[in-house]
């Protein structure tokens, strides 16, 4: 693979500009190291399924994008450029927001005061509902949430795939051009989960990047565009989804190996196929 000159974007495989390129990532937690020259590529336009078994290190490249935890070498570039992210605001400052498992989201407040949580609009010292609640609305309508009765709804009342649908929106709405779903359909049903995963492609018809991590196989070659595997803490292989298969997947999981390997991924120690 190749990486993008200082100042100009990277072009994906599937011809769409990088937003976000990782380069050699480590990282140590005291004596174990989660994370081994990690390199990954976040194409805007494109669904980019993080996969990996327990332990493999998802969740702690999720942490270093997102601003939770700071690499110990290696670099982040963002449309080119290199930055340092070392906490959310500063991700957020980029365009980039997390949607982890639990959603952050207050069961005792309503759809708009969530969306808004800690960012609420105030003009002259009150709270600018009006503006709130027209900025919640059109940020549904544009994801074509449609399923919950009232925007005043509380949050308490939700299913479990209203509320994953209320946890992007709140994610989407502040500009973003990234976003990152932590197993965005664990423990949902049928229903719920083609909600989701709609809602997941209508995020990246709108040309946002987004990365999904999911143990899900089904969910990950129902969205994906681009598949990236952890194992162990080593990227083993990253590239089109169309070059993956269930067994080939499986296999790259559980062994870092498979005898199929998509043409021009890069294997743990940075050769291309």
């Amino acid at each position: 693979m190749s990486t993008a000159p200082q100042g100009a974007p990277a072009t994906a495989p599937q011809g769409g500009p990088t937003l976000l390129t990782a380069r050699g990532i480590d990282k140590h937690f005291g004596a174990v190291q989660a994370l081994y020259k990690v390199d990954l590529d976040l194409p805007a336009g494109a669904v980019t399924c993080l996969c990996g078994d327990n332990g493999a290190g998802k969740s702690v490249m999720t942490r270093c994008i997102s601003g939770i935890h700071a690499p110990d070498h290696g670099e982040i570039c963002w449309m080119g450029e290199p930055v340092s992210i070392r906490t959310p605001r500063d991700a957020s400052h980029l365009g980039i927001e997390t949607v982890f498992q639990d959603l952050a989201l207050a069961d005792n407040l309503d759809i708009v005061q969530n969306m808004f949580l800690g960012r609420e609009i105030v003009r002259r010292g009150f709270l600018d509902e009006d503006s709130m609640e027209r900025a919640a609305s059109k940020t549904l309508a544009e994801l074509r949430v449609t399923s919950v009765r009232s925007i005043r709804q509380p949050v308490a009342s939700l299913s479990g795939g209203q509320r994953q649908s209320v946890a992007v929106a709140k994610a989407v709405m502040w500009n973003s051009k990234l976003v990152i779903l932590d197993e965005p359909t664990a423990a949902l049903g049928v229903v719920q989960t083609r909600q989701v995963l709609d809602l997941v492609l209508r995020m990246r018809d709108n040309g946002l990047a987004v990365m999904v991590i999911s143990h899900n196989l089904n969910d990950v070659f129902e969205v994906a565009d681009r598949i990236a595997v952890l194992q162990l803490g080593r990227m083993v292989v990253q590239g089109p989804a169309s070059d993956f298969d269930r067994q080939s997947l499986v296999d790259y999981m559980t062994t870092g190996t498979s005898s199929r390997r998509p043409a021009g991924s890069s294997d743990p120690d940075g050769a291309v196929s």
